[in-house]
């Protein structure tokens, strides 16, 4: 490492150098970096050991002669205007498109009826990067394949590789691109102001020629060819889906086992053609097939029509002289056909305009048909006999729908009541004498209006559910109109009768008073009354009446 003493003013050559011996570091400056993930390379300020570099050095007084010097000529005045902002010309020209309208000529090879076609064309030219395209308005039923032509790209403007700028674009000058010649007639307002803005004369618009293909469509030639008797055309076209549409009587009487149908027949004005359909009533029992006679012509008068008996099963056009028509379906009349007599009995209002309208001489007489009286109308369904199996509304779901619902419950009543339980003592009423020591205890839900009985173990006897939660009807009720057992009827001392056996009620719980009370509007006050006097008077001191043993009222446990 050399040493340059320039404060001797000893030029920077080879042998004007001497080494410091003083000098302690070497070190190279840094001169990679790392910014946001990028290796970067600064510029270096300094060299081996932090010595400044030979560029980076200038005596002071050069600098104070830089920064304090002053022009001897100064031209107008020296403040400094404000510098606008740098727009790229991607975002000042985004979305700024030139619009042309052009043409070109398609030759037609092989044709005796044209030899070219003009189709028109719109040329836009993109100011962001020069680029364009070609579009082709779409003309409906053209047959040809229109719509976009070239799409969006920078055109070639000769062999050498240049290609075309907004420069070179102007109305009435041919564009060639890929060997076809646009020629340009004329611009929209946009593109006439931007381009007057940078100078350019633009030269006057020119009318696009006419395509003589698409004049000759607009206006055909006229036809020569001898019209037929009926226009088929105009009758398709003012006559389409409108349809003539009769109520009548199909009478079947002559056959074994004939009766009299409703059907509807339907005249198609459109091309003659008649349709016959049934007319099912609901849980008629007929098979779902309404299409008496498809839709047809029906002819009315053929050649063969006078000869009889025909072998002929099918008759042709050409034998047919006449149709079936409007003149020949009356209201009030009867028509036969196909064999088959109907009788016209009346007609919707679209018929009788057409009628008022087209055929005024023709009078139509519509007149009611009486109905029948349904045998099984106004009677009323009687449900079988309870069988036994399951509740009686559960058991009556079946007659109501093949596949059977549950019932339906009080859904209020059964949130309100939940967990409410009303509990009694029992003893069973029976001339058997190993019945007198057996105690039950009844449950009555308030929920759902159902009894289970309860059985306590006692010698000899072992305890359990003698009856699940269920409804038990009163004696004497009849299974079309039931009536259950409910708290009104739970006195002490009363006999609830339960599938053949008899229960006598010995005692019941406090809560069973307490409900009782709340609701004695609707309580017998013989019940109340019994059940006060036995509570009250017994079971004072207790919180639950005992019973003859000593035992305390126990609900039913869970099975």
């Amino acid at each position: 490492m050399s040493w340059n003493r320039g404060g001797h003013g000893l030029p920077l050559l080879p042998g004007y150098t001497f080494p410091d011996v003083t000098r302690s570091a070497f070190h190279r400056p840094q001169t990679l970096t790392y910014s946001r993930g990028y290796a970067l390379a600064p510029r270096a300020t300094v060299g081996i050991g932090q010595d400044p570099l030979p560029s980076e050095q200038l005596i002071q007084q050069q600098i104070s002669e830089l920064s304090f010097e002053t022009p001897d000529v100064t031209y107008g005045s020296f403040d400094r205007g404000t510098v606008e902002d740098f727009i790229p010309a991607h975002v000042a020209l985004d979305k700024k498109v030139l619009r042309y309208y052009a043409y070109f000529r398609e030759n037609i090879l092989f044709c005796s009826e044209e030899e070219f076609r003009v189709r028109p064309v719109v040329i836009h030219y993109f100011l962001e990067d020069n680029s364009m395209c070609v579009m082709e308005p779409k003309v409906e039923n053209s047959a040809l394949p229109q719509g976009k032509r070239i799409k969006r790209q920078r055109l070639p403007k000769n062999e050498p590789g240049e290609h075309y700028h907004w420069k070179d674009l102007n109305v009435g000058m041919d564009l060639e691109v890929y060997g076809i010649t646009y020629h340009i007639t004329q611009c929209d307002t946009f593109t006439k102001e931007f381009l007057e803005s940078e100078g350019i004369v633009l030269n006057q618009p020119e009318p696009t020629p006419v395509d003589p293909f698409s004049e000759r469509r607009q206006n055909p030639r006229p036809s020569f060819t001898t019209a037929s008797g009926s226009d088929k055309m105009h009758q398709f076209l003012t006559l389409d889906r409108k349809v003539l549409r009769f109520f009548a009587l199909w009478d079947d009487t002559d056959h074994p086992n004939g009766e009299t149908r409703p059907v509807t027949i339907q005249y198609h004005l459109v091309d003659d053609t008649v349709e016959i359909n049934e007319v099912y009533k609901r849980n008629c029992g007929r098979f779902p097939f309404p299409a008496l006679m498809r839709r047809l012509k029906l002819p009315k008068k053929t050649e063969a029509s006078g000869n009889f008996p025909s072998c002929v099963l099918e008759v042709s056009t050409a034998e047919v002289e006449e149709y079936y028509s409007p003149k020949d379906f009356r209201v009030g009349q009867s028509i036969t056909l196909l064999g088959r007599r109907f009788l016209l009995y009346d007609c919707d209002g679209f018929t009788k305009d057409y009628y008022q309208k087209n055929h005024p001489d023709l009078e139509m007489k519509p007149f009611e048909v009486p109905k029948k009286k349904d045998p099984l109308q106004g009677r009323r369904k009687q449900a079988p006999p309870y069988n036994g199996f399951g509740s009686p509304e559960d058991s009556l779901q079946n007659c109501f729908s093949l596949i059977p619902t549950p019932p339906k419950k009080n859904v209020l009543k059964m949130l309100e009541n939940e967990h409410k339980v009303l509990c009694y003592r029992a003893k069973l009423d029976s001339q058997h004498p190993g019945d007198e020591n057996r105690r039950f205890v009844l449950s009555y839900f308030l929920s759902d209006d159902m009894i289970s009985i309860f059985e306590k173990p006692t010698r000899g006897i072992i305890g359990g559910k003698f009856l699940k939660k269920t409804r038990i009807a009163k004696p004497g009720s009849t299974v079309d109109d039931p009536e259950f057992y409910s708290p009104a009827d739970f006195a002490i001392g009363a006999t609830v009768e339960v599938f053949s056996h008899r229960f006598v009620l010995t005692e019941a719980d406090h809560n069973v008073l307490q409900y009782l009370e709340s609701n004695a509007s609707r309580i017998p006050l013989q019940t109340l009354d019994s059940l006060r006097q036995k509570l009250l008077g017994v079971g004072t001191a207790n919180s639950q009446p005992a019973d003859h043993n000593g035992g305390d009222v126990a609900a039913e446990p869970s099975s």
